[in-house]
């Protein structure tokens, strides 16, 4: 188990649990904390340069129809973007926790994330496709493994914590 519970002081007065953390942790740390990390540094940097294409000057975080001559298009890059931000804290946090029982398969769901928003990003952004589907016409949709490999993870450790299983 991940967690080792101590039972040698009387329940009334404290107890306490130690956290085993594996030894390929570090993988979690890498590719659910570091990679998003870039990947979202990434994907602003594609939005900085549709922002200079475009003309969509700061602060407006997105374009105005009817203002902005491409706004359509930018909105489509930055929206792109946005929607990481939208779960990457639920993202991490399950990956975090979920990733102390099952630190591999929290690894490979952090590259299958960050990956899958890269490419979620790209698909929205392509103006030739059908704005309601683009998103995942160029690979988008394997971010959806990343994010349920970590949730799954994220049970089975609650399950441990609580000792259901």
């Amino acid at each position: 188990s991940i967690f080792d519970s101590s039972s040698s002081v009387p329940s009334t007065m404290s107890e306490s649990s130690t956290i085993n953390v594996p030894s390929t942790y570090g993988y979690v740390i890498l590719t659910c904390v570091v990679a998003p990390a870039v990947t979202s540094i990434i994907m602003g940097g594609v939005v900085m340069k549709a922002r200079k294409a475009m003309n969509v000057p700061y602060p407006n975080l997105y374009a105005t129809p009817g203002h902005h001559d491409k706004a359509d298009a930018f909105n489509r890059v930055q929206r792109g973007h946005q929607s990481l931000f939208e779960s990457i804290s639920d993202f991490r946090s399950m990956a975090l926790i979920g990733g102390l029982k099952h630190p591999l398969v929290c690894s490979a769901s952090g590259l299958l994330f960050s990956v899958g928003y890269y490419f979620f990003q790209k698909g929205y952004a392509d103006t030739n496709l059908e704005v309601a589907t683009a998103r995942y016409k160029k690979g988008g949709q394997i971010k959806w493994l990343g994010f349920f490999g970590v949730l799954g993870s994220c049970i089975s450790a609650a399950g441990s914590v609580g000792g259901w299983w």
